[in-house]
């Protein structure tokens, strides 16, 4: 599957509604960027399971604060609504492909748990009005 380009009106959307869904952050004036670019590209031809998408930070500039983008590009992979992976840099080939199995390996029943609990600790962490 070719990577999807997304943006601010679809982000969400994409992640919520997709099982695995890796998120390339970059800029068109960004040269490690378009190293990274190829390589993405390649491994997303690898995988028809995952949605890879790439989110300009230019064009996304609200959204890219929100998620505290600093550096591209950056690489971010969701599992089942869930941010399991961020990471600026360039990666290279083999270190993609060792992200995407970690994340399709991941043992979500404990994830989400894990979730949960720290959820529970900060809801009780806060002032009671």
């Amino acid at each position: 599957m070719a990577t999807l380009e997304i943006s601010t009106e679809n982000f969400e959307k994409t992640i919520a509604d997709n099982d695995i869904v890796l998120v390339d952050f970059w800029a068109d004036w960004c040269q490690p960027c378009k190293r990274f670019g190829p390589i993405f590209e390649k491994e997303s031809e690898e995988h028809s399971e995952i949605v890879f998408a790439k989110l300009d930070t230019d064009q996304n500039q609200e959204l890219s604060a929100a998620l505290g983008i600093e550096g591209i590009p950056t690489l971010m992979a969701f599992r089942e609504g869930v941010l399991v992976f961020n990471q600026a840099g360039a990666l290279p080939g083999p270190a993609l492909k060792e992200v995407v199995d970690a994340v399709k390996g991941l043992d979500m029943e404990a994830v989400h748990a894990e979730v949960a609990k720290l959820q529970a600790q900060q809801d009780g962490e806060q002032p009671q009005a």
